[in-house]
């Protein structure tokens, strides 16, 4: 199937599921599939707060990161079993040149091929700021909470609005 210019590629198949706009598609997806290299090798040291969490959930967690780019947290806490998901094929492949162990595929995170209520934990790094309006990243977070199991746990991390030196449209 071909699509028009302009046109909005479907996210996945659920009804009521939205679609990324343009916006996202040419300066998020496009981007990131064409700077992943350098991004990866500068974006190699966990966070210090993301650490802390990892460690802090029980060995033998089931953990989604989603949006984990390089993956450079799938492989904090070796007592936990990670699923890593990304958008883009080229920073996906740059986790699994960090480790071939690493579980991770393509995935969008606004419909995310993964069961329900079967994690114990979800982190999403400086993910969620990237979609174009509320709407959609109220879906994504909605996604995050689909795969959670009950009594689960969510860390998301977000670049903040605030910013002085940056100003965000909204």
């Amino acid at each position: 199937m071909v699509r028009g210019e302009g046109e909005e590629a479907r996210v996945g198949g659920n009804e009521g599921a939205r679609t990324a706009t343009d916006m996202e598609k040419q300066h998020v997806y496009e981007v990131y599939e064409k700077i992943a290299p350098h991004f990866s090798n500068t974006r190699y040291k966990p966070w210090p707060e993301i650490v802390a969490y990892l460690n802090s959930l029980p060995s033998g967690s089931l953990v989604a990161d989603v949006g984990c780019g390089n993956g450079k947290y799938l492989g904090v806490n070796k007592q936990l079993h990670m699923i890593g998901t990304d958008r883009s094929f080229n920073l996906i492949g740059c986790a699994k040149e960090r480790d071939q162990s690493f579980q991770t595929f393509v995935a969008d995170s606004l419909q995310l091929p993964l069961r329900s209520n079967a994690f114990d934990a979800v982190i999403s790094i400086a993910v969620v700021h990237h979609f174009s309006s509320t709407s959609l990243r109220v879906q994504a977070l909605s996604e995050m909470h689909r795969i959670l199991r009950v009594g689960g746990s969510v860390l998301v991390y977000v670049w903040a609005y605030e910013q002085e030196h940056r100003k965000f449209a909204t």
